[in-house]
């Protein structure tokens, strides 16, 4: 877990991708399959090196934006949204860490199917 707490940053990653469109949207500014990719690695990239703190994807994002060529004042459209959806980014990493918790420990059969599957 404290590996995947640190790495496995699935919310953090869609939402910053989810981001990036809606302000390309916004802003009238159509992405090629260029920027599609670079939107994908450098979110990617970025929610492995984001640390586990409330609003820290938002400073990645500044990051997204830049190497997609968005203005960086668009982050303050995200900002005004960014406490309800951090919540959320939180449930997805947190739910995607217990995940793959129990597939590695089925794969080393160490999961107690009768433990898993009590009430």
């Amino acid at each position: 877990i404290p590996l995947g707490a640190t790495v496995n940053m699935d919310g953090t990653a869609i939402m910053q991708g989810v981001a990036t469109l809606f302000v390309a949207q916004a802003y009238g500014i159509h992405f090629g399959l260029k920027e599609y990719v670079m939107v994908i690695l450098t979110a990617t990239l970025a929610s492995i090196g984001t640390a586990g703190v409330p609003g820290v994807g938002l400073v990645m994002l500044a990051m997204v934006f830049q190497q997609v060529g968005l203005p960086l004042e668009a982050i303050g459209i995200i900002m005004a949204v960014d406490r309800p959806l951090d919540m959320a980014r939180t449930v997805v990493n947190v739910t995607g860490d217990g995940v793959v918790s129990c597939v590695v420990a089925k794969s080393e059969k160490e999961l107690d199917f009768n433990t898993y599957e009590s009430e």
